[in-house]
């Protein structure tokens, strides 16, 4: 599989994507902490079918320290014990934010007041904020059809 464009390269595309990436900085300096960021990123990635980020996410998560077991449970994070209630939460958050298309009818308030019993305001705009931009960068890698498989961390910085 090849992408269909260098994104990156171009001059349009390499514009949007420093912006897109300002953004990123600031959700991840929100106090959410990064192991649940990552676990975040992947889920949505996995749902997106989006195996670019799949696998940057993945890789970053494991430098980062976390375990294979819980990599591998990521996508059946109901059905396993794994995880803590407040990752339980963002996934679940995550989940409901990623499946908007579906028909899911969205995010539920049950969801929300989950999410928001391990996190504080400044917190769940994060978890917002990065839901909403690993599905624009899980939609950019779709469209464009950048292949997974050859992240290398800190390749593009």
């Amino acid at each position: 599989m090849e992408a269909r464009m260098n994104f990156f390269a171009n001059p349009v595309g390499g514009k949007f994507l420093r912006y897109v990436n300002s953004a990123g900085a600031a959700v991840a300096a929100a106090g959410v902490p990064a192991t649940t960021q990552e676990l975040v990123k992947i889920r949505a990635s996995q749902i997106n079918g989006c195996g670019f980020c799949t696998d940057m996410h993945t890789t970053d998560a494991t430098q980062a320290g976390e375990t294979q077991t819980r990599l591998n449970l990521v996508a059946v994070w109901r059905e396993v014990t794994v995880f803590t209630e407040a990752e339980r939460a963002a996934l679940e958050l995550t989940e409901q934010g990623t499946r908007i298309a579906d028909g899911a009818g969205g995010v539920t308030d049950e969801a929300w007041d989950r999410a928001r019993e391990h996190y504080d305001e400044d917190q769940l705009a994060a978890l917002v904020g990065l839901i909403s931009l690993i599905n624009a960068y899980n939609r950019l890698n779709v469209i464009i059809r950048q292949p997974g498989g050859s992240y290398r961390p800190g390749m593009f910085g």
